[in-house]
């Protein structure tokens, strides 16, 4: 205790104190038969369940189709949303009051994909509902379906159809593609309008198409409506990059429909919408939904998978003068009204880029709700970052059949979720350990969940200085971990009364996840102690900060000089050897509970999230390492776009 101390004088204490108070935490009252009555610890690590997700396909193509009855670029396959299926019911069960400090709200549907024979057929508006996920190989492949559409509703009237485009920067690409794809619309139609006896009644003016796009605010890049292809592929090179950053899809699709809801009132409207973001103005969703079926006008969106659980995605950027890297953050989720995932990895707020298997509510919802389609977009984005970013794995179709977000609105969600003791639990605790200021989906959250790992200095009164309120974090973050798992615990007789196999997983996934970063931050602990007090001379001469790595191969296992500072400051009776065997005891425990979530709900997010937490394990590799001393990367920062 005096080396420790004399070597951190002002560290020192604290990391004694919140070990102390972290293996209270970890152990409370296991009774170890060797020592018997004097020493009781008991492990507050437990055992836990499982959870996952969905996917679809379609062929690409790029050749006009030459008849009615085949979708031309592709063939749907079995994956996610079907247009005839109602949202699933939700299920009542009792409401309890848990983790006071937060409030928020939930949802529930379900999905599936039609099948060709359906979608060849003609189907009047409001005999069905709209696509939730038709997953396609393309542009081509959705340009098809979506030419069946048009076709579908020109039987009926004259048609304006409405292009939408995100004016983001990582759109360029796509508006292209788009651009070059359109004229096939025509082409098909041509061919349909000489087959079709009602479509060659319609005359010349059967199809108008007008182009708009938005950002902040939304504009306009043609004139007025017109069937002439040339115009509108000109349209679509005058859609500009916004620099504000922000995306008000919902606010910009209901202004463009009542604006041509009123000028084009003997003619049907659909929107196609095309972005690769969920936007900033969900709270508008209803308004959007709402104009739209005022208007009787399909939304059909072209657009990427949510992501698992979460509201965001990170884009990369590369500054071209200094060839410097950034992740920018972008909103594309959660797939549900509200986060039913931890928003937090046991250190600081999520960074992955694990997708769910369906798209974002708020473009969903608003197909579904308009009877239109949401197009899921594979192939790879090469600007996404993160882990999981372009993963080539497919979930399970049959196996996501069963968790299908729930798509009412965020309100109806609330008030279904209130009703489960179960299901609000879940909520609170997510809310609670929630590091992300975001106040559509959340009341509150708490930075100090975001613990630096990198960065610290070289020297050892800065890193001291560094390190101590990084520990005072951990502490606090361990002790909510506890809390959390505590309210888990006891709705855990709830769970086999819950109807969704979602909410099932939810759970099993949360709870298996705060298990392991219990582990995770005393690890953290460990490591910061260990480092302080052996404080090595750094590998690579121009070395000029700490940091500390996730390496599952790097698990800090006390050596008798840490030990026994651990028994001086927690008054610990047993042997070391009966300390380590406790800690690996739990640590496979920790384990099992994620490989639990794999056998019960395989094929699906959950499951592949259980698969990349074990993957990441415990310790922290402690790296020197020579970072930005020309400052080189601070000037490249100061023209981070806003994407």
């Amino acid at each position: 205790m005096k080396a420790l101390t004399r070597t951190l004088p002002s560290i020192g204490f604290s990391l004694l104190f919140n070990l102390g108070f972290l293996l209270s935490l970890l152990f409370i009252q296991r009774t170890l038969p060797s020592l018997a009555k004097e020493l009781q610890l008991e492990s507050i690590f437990t055992e836990e369940i499982p959870q996952e997700e969905i996917t679809r396909e379609l062929d690409l193509e790029t050749a006009p189709a030459e008849t009615l009855n085949v979708i031309a670029g592709g063939t749907p396959s079995s994956s996610v949303g079907a247009s005839s299926q109602a949202a699933a019911a939700p299920v009542n069960v009792q409401k309890a009051a848990v983790m006071k400090e937060v409030n928020i709200r939930p949802v529930m549907s379900e999905l599936a994909l039609p099948t060709d024979a359906l979608i060849g057929e003609e189907l009047g508006e409001g005999e069905i509902v709209g696509e939730v996920g038709s997953m396609v190989e393309g542009y081509g492949a959705a340009m098809g379906i979506i030419t069946q559409e048009i076709v579908r509703m020109m039987r009926q009237e004259k048609v304006t159809v409405i292009w939408l485009f995100d004016e983001s920067g990582s759109m360029v690409d796509d508006r292209k593609e788009i651009r070059e794809n359109y004229i096939r619309v025509y082409e098909e139609l041509g061919i349909a309008s000489k087959q079709d006896k009602d479509l060659r009644k319609g005359g010349n003016d059967l199809l108008w198409t007008v182009v708009a796009s938005y950002g902040r605010d939304i504009h306009e890049h043609t004139s007025r409506p017109t069937d002439d292809v040339e115009l509108v592929k000109a349209a679509i090179d005058k859609v500009p990059i916004d620099q504000t950053g922000s995306e008000n899809m919902c606010q910009s699709l209901a202004s463009i429909i009542a604006k041509y809801k009123k000028t084009s009132k003997s003619r049907k409207l659909a929107v196609i919408v095309v972005s690769d973001e969920s936007g900033d103005d969900g709270d508008y969703v209803e308004a959007a939904v709402q104009e739209a079926r005022a208007a009787k006008a399909p939304v059909y969106f072209l657009g990427r998978e949510s992501m698992f659980g979460f509201p965001y995605a990170q884009q990369r950027w590369v500054d071209e003068p200094t060839k410097e890297e950034f992740w920018i953050r972008i909103r594309r989720g959660p797939e549900t009204p509200f986060p039913e995932c931890l928003q937090w990895n046991g250190l600081h707020s999520r960074w992955d880029a694990q997708s769910s298997g369906f798209g974002p509510y708020e473009q969903v919802r608003m197909a579904r709700e308009t009877g239109g389609i949401f197009f899921v977009l594979p192939g790879e984005e090469t600007t996404l970052a993160g882990l999981g970013a372009n993963d080539k794995r497919k979930y399970d179709f049959l196996s996501m059949r069963e968790y299908q977000p729930n798509l009412v609105s965020r309100q109806e969600y609330i008030k279904d979720r209130a009703t489960s003791a179960f299901r609000e639990t879940v909520w609170q605790v997510v809310a609670r350990l929630n590091p992300n200021s975001d106040k559509l989906l959340f009341q509150e959250s708490d930075p100090e969940l975001n613990i630096q790992s990198e960065h610290f200095p070289l020297e050892l009164a800065a890193f001291t200085n560094a390190a101590q309120g990084q520990v005072a974090r951990a502490s606090k973050a361990m002790n909510l971990t506890n809390e959390a798992i505590e309210l888990m615990e006891k709705v855990k007789p709830e769970r086999a009364k819950e109807a969704t196999q979602r909410w099932r997983a939810g759970y099993d996934l949360a709870l298996a996840q705060l298990y392991i970063f219990r582990i995770r931050l005393f690890q953290y602990l460990l490591a910061m102690d260990k480092h302080a007090n052996n404080m090595p001379a750094p590998q690579n001469p121009k070395a000029n900060e700490w940091n500390f790595w996730w390496d599952k191969d790097s698990v800090v296992v006390p050596d008798e000089a840490q030990f026994e500072r651990l028994k001086a400051a927690f008054g610990m009776k047993m042997t070391r050897e009966e300390y380590l065997e406790m800690v690996k005891t739990e640590e496979t425990a920790a384990i099992e509970r994620l490989k639990a979530i794999q056998t019960e709900h395989p094929g699906t997010p959950w499951a592949r999230r259980a698969e990349t937490e074990i993957s990441w394990g415990f310790g922290f590799r402690v790296g020197d390492r020579h970072w930005d001393v020309s400052g080189r990367r601070a000037e490249a920062a100061k023209r981070l776009p806003n994407l």
